[in-house]
C-alpha cells in the first residue's frame, strides 16, 4: 500500500525541485523530507532522483511517478475546494419534503428567501402527506421537511412549529349550507365528504372533530392531491375541509365557499422538522435559518398571512 505522506513528500520535492522549499511548504524539517523519500523508494525498490551538484532531476520512474502524484493531489485540491465551498454554502445540495398544500401556498416564498441568499445551493423539493414526509426523514430522504406537526412515537424527530394554519369547511357556490355564516356541527354531519387521505395531518384533526360529536364522516372519497380536491368541489361534489390558504383565490374568484363551525376552531400546525440526532448539513442548517429568521415566531397562529407579511418586510426585493 502507498504511504500517500511519503508520496507527498517525493511530489512535493518534486514539484519545487527543492528539499529545502519542500519542507516549508509541508511544515516539516528538510532530514524529515529526505527520510520520507528514502523510505519510499527503499520500500518500491527504486530511484526517484539523480542529484548532479545542487541540481535535482527525475529519473524515468520518478518522470512517471510524478505525472500520477499530480493527478492524485489535483483531485485532492478539488476536494478541499468543493468541502469549502460546502461550507461556506458557495456550493452544495439542499433536500426537503414538503405536503402538496405547503409545497404551493408556503415553500415558494421560503425557497424565495433562501434562494437569494444562498444563489448557489441545488435545492430538491420532495411532495407527500406529512407522514410519507416524516418517514423519509427516518430514511435519510430528506434532511428537513415542512410538514403538520404529526404524534409520532420516534424520540429522534424534532418538531419546531413556525406558524399555524385555519382548516375550514369548504362548500360548493350553490350549496344550500352557504346560506349560513356560519355552521352548526349537525350541518354538515350526514354531508358526504371529500376527505384528505392517511398521513395528512388535516385528515387527523378532522377525524378528532367527528369523534368529539360521536360521529363519523360520511366519506365518499379520500385525496392527498388538494387540486383534484378543490376541481371536485368545483363541480359540487360534497364538502371538504382544507387549511384555509389552499383555498382563498377560488372563494375570492367566487368558485367555493368556506365556513366556520360555531364554537370550533381547528388549527394546523406547520412545522419544521428533522432527525434530531443527525447533524445537518451547512445547506439545511442556513434553511432553519431562514425559516427562523423569516417568520413570525411570536404568533404561533400568524398564519401564512402574517408569514408573508414578515417576508416582504424583512426581504423588499421580493415584491
Amino acid at each position: 500500500m502507498i504511504n500517500l505522506n511519503q508520496l507527498r513528500a517525493f511530489y512535493t520535492v518534486a514539484k519545487y525541485n527543492s528539499f529545502t522549499i519542500a519542507a516549508e511548504k509541508l511544515f516539516i524539517s528538510q532530514p524529515a523530507v529526505t527520510a520520507q523519500i528514502k523510505l519510499f523508494e527503499n520500500y518500491h525498490d527504486m530511484k526517484l532522483f539523480n542529484k548532479q551538484g545542487r541540481k535535482l532531476f527525475l529519473t524515468l520512474p520518478g518522470k512517471l511517478l510524478f505525472e500520477k502524484a499530480e493527478h492524485i493531489f489535483g483531485i485532492e485540491d478539488e476536494v478541499e475546494t468543493i468541502l469549502t465551498q460546502m461550507k461556506e454554502l458557495n456550493q452544495g445540495l439542499l433536500e426537503i419534503g414538503c405536503t402538496k398544500a405547503y409545497a404551493k401556498h408556503i415553500m415558494p416564498s421560503i425557497i424565495s428567501v433562501f434562494h437569494r441568499a444562498y444563489p448557489n445551493i441545488k435545492i430538491i423539493l420532495e411532495e407527500g402527506s406529512s407522514m410519507a414526509m416524516i418517514n423519509s426523514l427516518r430514511d435519510f430522504k430528506n434532511e428537513v421537511v415542512v410538514v403538520a406537526q404529526m404524534e409520532v412515537n420516534d424520540s429522534r424527530i424534532q418538531f419546531i412549529p413556525f406558524s399555524q394554519e385555519e382548516i375550514v369547511v369548504v362548500l360548493p357556490v350553490n350549496h344550500p349550507l352557504i346560506r349560513k355564516n356560519e355552521l352548526e356541527f349537525c350541518d354538515i354531519v350526514m354531508e358526504p365528504v371529500i376527505l384528505k387521505g392517511e398521513g395528512s395531518g388535516t385528515r387527523k384533526k378532522i377525524l378528532e372533530l367527528y369523534k368529539k360529536h360521536n360521529a363519523v364522516p360520511n366519506v365518499f372519497m379520500e385525496s392527498n392531491n388538494t387540486e383534484f380536491i378543490i376541481d371536485l368541489l368545483e363541480r359540487g361534489e360534497g364538502i371538504s375541509f382544507l387549511v384555509k390558504p389552499s383555498i382563498d383565490h377560488e372563494v375570492k374568484e367566487k368558485k367555493l365557499a368556506s365556513r366556520k363551525i360555531k364554537n370550533t376552531q381547528i388549527f394546523l400546525d406547520v412545522s419544521f422538522a428533522y432527525l434530531k440526532n443527525t447533524p445537518l448539513s451547512p445547506a439545511a442548517r442556513a434553511f432553519y435559518q431562514v425559516v427562523k429568521n423569516s417568520f413570525v415566531e411570536e404568533s404561533s397562529r400568524g398564519g401564512i398571512g402574517s408569514i408573508m407579511a414578515k417576508i416582504f418586510a424583512d426581504h423588499p426585493q421580493n415584491k
